[in-house]
């Protein structure tokens, strides 16, 4: 007899089977939110509900783009803010990757370093605005290191932990082989500690886009946030619309490429809600 029948309450058990999504259904999907959000824009623009001294509708900020790029205006601030945003996050993310890798790795370096780091990173790197101001003047280097900051500690966090989260017998038999310290971080603890080297540079690299917002407001004279401070001088909603998506623009194409770095790195991983 079966268990079923001994037991009435209980019921077969169906294995759940994951259904294949094409990527265009996937896109599609993902799409959505995005075309309803600027569905609900225009129509409260139509409508009047929203006027133009309070947001401009979606067809004069695209107007505002092509002025700002027929002029030329608009490249170049593209250009310089990168610029910043990059160098910054470059700085950012190489003190961080060392600074992990050091305390993670060896005692001496956490006991030296850790409560240290720790304590600066609770500090808000908006706070270091007005000393930066002071440090380093009103020129690029203070916007730059700004950035550098910021980007610095998300990614020494998860450097740290995924190189104390590396497979310690792995790491022994390694050593028990002769291979030096250099080649098992290069070799061993690096790989392993993948996962999580991807989501600090992920969370940096959006830090590093909140950070160039605040570092555009030190007295700038190019870049994304000078076309945001002289367009709320002559009171241009339609332009400021425009810096404000170009910055929602950036940080999602950053995302993006963390996201393509996962696939091309990590190719055995499943994604999120895959079987769900």
């Amino acid at each position: 007899m079966s268990a079923a029948a001994l037991h009435p309450g209980l019921v077969r058990p169906r294995p759940q089977r994951r259904r294949a999504r094409s990527r265009t259904y996937s896109l599609t999907v993902r799409a959505l939110g995005p075309i309803v959000l600027l569905a609900l824009w225009w129509a409260a623009s139509a409508t009047g509900l929203l006027t133009p001294d309070v947001l401009a509708s979606p067809v004069e900020v695209l107007h505002a783009v092509g002025e700002l790029w027929g002029d030329g205006q608009l490249p170049d601030a593209l250009t310089t803010s990168l610029t910043r945003s990059g160098l910054g996050l470059l700085i950012g993310l190489a003190a961080g990757l060392t600074l992990g890798i050091t305390t993670g790795f060896t005692r001496l370096g956490d006991e030296l370093l850790d409560s240290s780091l720790q304590t600066l990173r609770t500090i808000p790197f908006l706070s270091l605005v007005p000393l930066f101001m002071v440090w380093f003047g009103i020129n690029e280097t203070a916007k730059i290191l700004l950035i550098a900051v910021a980007t610095t500690f998300p990614m020494y966090v998860s450097t740290s932990s995924g190189v104390r989260n590396t497979d310690p017998k792995l790491v022994e038999a390694m050593r028990s082989f002769g291979m030096g310290r250099l080649a098992l971080v290069r070799e061993v603890v690096l790989p392993g500690a993948l996962p999580s080297l991807l989501a600090g540079l992920r969370l940096s690299m959006t830090l590093s886009v909140i950070a160039l917002i605040a570092a555009e407001e030190i007295n700038a004279t190019a870049g994304i946030g000078y076309l945001m401070s002289q367009a709320q001088s002559y009171a241009r909603t339609d332009i400021l619309a425009v810096c404000i998506l170009v910055y929602g623009l950036l940080g999602l194409t950053a995302d993006i490429v963390v996201r393509l770095l996962e696939r091309g790195l990590m190719p055995w991983r499943t994604p999120q809600g895959a079987r769900r």
